[in-house]
């Protein structure tokens, strides 16, 4: 008996040993809190490389100054009381990023990776030039080309105003949770991809929360193309009054474009083509000046200006599409604490950023779009609003105050129709149940109670 106790215990103590080394200490490749923004950078890249089981345990600020690579099969995970403090290094250069996966670079997959307890503070210094520029990724922690993504219990308080705080792109099987966002950009930040989930978020920020994004200004998005299979959940938009807002709590963002013809009509920014089996952006500058396209994009990768005055960006070589938006998605359990004049927006661009229905393109239809459980707490005249095609908006066990859904027309959009959108209203609490749903002319709908 006292043998089999004795192997026991050392087999346990082997186990734990194991355990222990498996794992990749932070602190014993030099990143701590008391060395500098460079130093820190380089030994966690060092840290990072090769993915593993990796934690931050030391407790304080850490400075930072260049982008992170995270590979596939990462476990990262920071204790209590660790911040990352972005700074600039000795050279004056800041980071792009703070966190990137490495496949983005490449645009080849990671897959696999978590990460849990991160908090950075900004310090009011947004993108900084420290690697190449990815056209479209813009945020302080960016995914593109990831598959099987965690990203849990993630902080950030001071969010300048030109940085997604997390955005994710061309991805299949992303969870966000527990995460609290303050600032002046978008919180969580989506291009294309399928099955995904937010849930347990606090956000206060002057833009959006949300942006379900499936097209965006050229400088948004680095693709373009569905969002499909998600869920956005316990989530409140808190109210700011001192900032005010020029967004909504979910930008849900369709968009829709044709194969390059010479002769079309192209706006410097924000216009979409297809061309030798590609996509291409138009990324000129956001002057609302408009061309006559002459010759054919046909670049294999980056950004170049051709003879007749535009300058394209090629953005996508696979996954090819004529239009895209959101579908089958799910907002629950949603309290929306800030003033604003429009809280959920089925949107379309057009501005001299970007023009998300190009005249006589593919008409993206949205589809099966469901807010459940959703309470009004402030001054927001319009719930839903809908400029896009979409074929069916449910709104089940929801206080709404006077609060609208208004179905309206698409702005200057030759060539789009609408079909009719059900609106199914369950156990929806409204000041005047009989004016809750808005159609402008030429949206049919057909309210079902």
């Amino acid at each position: 008996m006292i043998y089999s106790k004795l192997i026991s215990c050392a087999l346990a103590a082997l186990l734990t040993l194991g355990a222990c080394q498996n794992v990749k200490y932070a602190d014993r490749y030099g990143f701590l809190p008391e060395n500098d923004a460079l130093a820190n950078s380089e030994a966690f890249q060092r840290c990072l490389d090769g993915g593993g089981r990796i934690k931050v345990r030391k407790r304080g600020e850490y400075k930072v100054c260049r982008t992170l690579l995270i590979d596939g099969g990462t476990e990262l995970t920071f204790a209590d009381g660790v911040v990352l403090s972005k700074a600039l290094g000795p050279d004056s250069v800041g980071a792009r990023f703070v966190f990137l996966n490495r496949g983005a670079l490449t645009r080849e997959f990671d897959e696999d990776i978590s990460v849990r307890g991160l908090h950075i503070r900004c310090n009011g210094l947004d993108r900084g030039q420290d690697i190449p520029t990815i056209v479209g990724m813009l945020c302080q922690v960016g995914f593109f080309y990831v598959k099987h993504l965690r990203v849990e219990d993630f902080t950030i308080l001071d969010l300048p105003p030109k940085d997604f705080a997390l955005q994710i792109c061309t991805f299949e099987d992303a969870v966000v949770e527990r995460v609290h966002i303050e600032g002046m950009k978008d919180a969580v930040h989506f291009g294309p991809g399928r099955g995904f989930a937010v849930r347990h978020g606090v956000f206060k920020t002057y833009d959006d929360p949300i942006a379900l994004n499936a097209h965006d200004y050229t400088t948004s998005n680095p693709e373009l193309g569905w969002i499909e299979d998600g869920v956005i959940e316990d989530c409140i938009d808190l109210d700011d009054p001192e900032h005010g807002t020029t967004g909504f709590f979910a930008r849900i963002l369709a968009g829709g474009w044709r194969d390059w013809e010479e002769g079309m009509d192209i706006q410097s920014s924000g216009d979409a083509v297809v061309s030798e089996g590609r996509i291409y952006r138009s990324n000129g500058p956001k002057e609302k000046v408009n061309y006559t396209s002459t010759v054919r994009p046909t670049h294999l990768s980056g950004t170049q200006t051709y003879p007749d005055g535009i300058t394209w960006t090629m953005s996508q070589d696979r996954n090819i599409c004529h239009s895209c938006g959101v579908r089958n998605v799910v907002f629950r359990d949603i309290r929306l604490a800030k003033k604003r004049h429009v809280a959920l927006c089925l949107h379309f661009d057009h501005d001299q950023y970007s023009r998300s229905y190009y005249p006589y393109a593919e008409i993206p239809v949205q589809s099966n779009i469901v807010f459940e459980r959703v309470f009004v707490e402030n001054e927001i005249p319009c719930l839903i609003q809908s400029r896009t095609p979409v074929d069916s908006i449910i709104v089940r066990d929801s206080k709404i105050g006077s609060s609208q859904i208004r179905m309206l027309n698409a702005i200057d959009a030759p060539g789009m129709q609408y079909d009719t959108t059900l609106v199914r209203l369950e156990r929806v609490e409204a000041d005047d149940p009989e004016t809750v749903v808005y159609a402008a002319q030429g949206r049919p709908v057909k309210v079902v109670r």
